[in-house]
């Protein structure tokens, strides 16, 4: 069976890849979780716009994840406004979606939510927390993420 893969696929390949797997790896794995479409002429003009998203979020180089890390690291401060009970304990929890919005919305860089890492899985506290960003295999910004509680 003929894919083009629309994320990374682990010991597959990157987004926009046209591959050849197994048919009921494809049918039963990739195509239910979108993360392949089936390869057709129409589906060859979305590889382009697969790659363009790709290259947008990628980070180019060392100098570039450097400038990042700068850029992150000289944010004033990074705070969220989240829904609280009374003792400070969150409706829900902080995520690395929340946090990624957060950095773009302070003025930083956008970073992929998925180079985010937090102190645990995720937040359920207000309060300061320290989060990481692996922008590069050599190269992890950190910042304190400022978790308050929302007015209602």
């Amino acid at each position: 069976m003929k894919l083009i893969l629309t994320a990374d696929v682990d010991n597959l390949g990157a987004p926009g890849d046209t591959v050849e797997v197994k048919d009921g790896y494809g049918r039963n794995f990739l195509l239910p979780r979108g993360l392949a479409i089936v390869a057709s002429r129409g589906a060859e003009k979305q590889v382009e716009g697969i790659r363009r998203a790709q290259d947008a979020r990628r980070v180019r180089d060392l100098d570039h994840a450097n400038e990042l890390k700068q850029a992150i690291q000289g944010l004033e401060s990074v705070s969220l406004s989240v829904k609280t009970a009374g003792t400070g304990k969150l409706f829900g929890s902080v995520t690395q979606s929340d946090v990624a919005a957060a950095v773009k919305s302070a003025g930083g860089p956008v970073v992929d939510k998925r180079s985010i890492d937090l102190p645990k899985s995720h937040i359920k506290s207000t309060g300061k927390h320290k989060i990481s960003v692996h922008l590069h295999p050599d190269v992890v910004a950190t910042f304190d993420l400022d978790v308050v509680a929302a007015e209602s």
